[in-house]
């Protein structure tokens, strides 16, 4: 590698690495800038260049981080990308507007699971009618390759944009976290650790229709094979057991 810290920045992983991992498979390591090759024996100074990298990549994540809450304490959308039915303003990147086309899609999948539509039927339901999933859109949109599935949407999918928050007109941020900057899986952060700003940009769905989704949603209504669902679907519960009754 170039130096030690092409190979990584973490000083604990390095250490595992040079004195233990490699030896153990007596690979040959050469940092080259920074005068390193195990053939040669350890080099005292690479155990202090390990340290002095891990303290500029925690300086600057430390640097990065203050920068995004500040934004986001102060309502800016710190997304990379709007969701799927807004697109950025030509005029203003930091503002979202609204895309007809994807807002239609958006519309129709809440209106769908308010008339008793699981997220299940409904992504059958917009298989069915060829219309083209989150990706294949966006793929579209800006002259990417094509996915292989255009049109076949999954559960996960349509639960996404039935839980975002942002089709009500506000921003939503701080909705994940890390633990550090080690540790890149992301965490749901709970709603009242969330910032929600208001009326930052226009409304898809409207805040009772949101609402009323995600009530239907907590009940998940189950149909018989008719086809119907009971008025008390979601609603009564075993008395001994505590489980939904179906």
């Amino acid at each position: 590698v170039k130096d030690l810290s092409r190979l990584g920045r973490e000083d604990s992983y390095m250490g595992r690495l040079q004195d233990f991992i490699f030896p153990a498979y007596d690979v040959r390591f050469i940092a080259i800038n920074d005068d390193v090759d195990s053939a040669k024996g350890e080099n005292d100074f690479a155990v202090f260049k390990n340290v002095f990298n891990d303290y500029y990549a925690k300086d600057t994540s430390k640097k990065i981080r203050a920068v995004v809450k500040m934004r986001g304490e102060a309502g800016e959308h710190i997304a990379s990308n709007p969701p799927y039915g807004y697109i950025k303003d030509p005029q203003d990147k930091k503002k979202w507007i609204v895309d007809e086309e994807a807002a239609k899609v958006v519309q129709r999948i809440f209106n769908l699971c308010i008339a008793g539509k699981g997220p299940m039927q409904i992504a059958k339901i917009l298989t069915a009618d060829r219309v083209l999933t989150v990706t294949a859109y966006h793929a579209k949109q800006k002259g990417w390759a094509m996915p292989e599935n255009l049109y076949r949407w999954n559960t996960n999918a349509v639960l996404r944009i039935l839980e975002r928050r942002e089709y009500t007109g506000c921003t939503v941020n701080f909705k994940t976290y890390t633990n550090s900057i080690w540790d890149k899986k992301q965490r749901d952060n709970p709603l009242e650790k969330q910032a929600i700003f208001p009326n930052t940009h226009e409304v898809i769905i409207e805040e009772a229709v949101f609402e009323k989704v995600q009530q239907v949603r907590q009940q998940r209504h189950r149909n018989t094979r008719t086809g119907r669902s009971s008025i008390f679907s979601g609603l009564v519960y075993c008395a001994d057991c505590g489980e939904k009754l179906y």
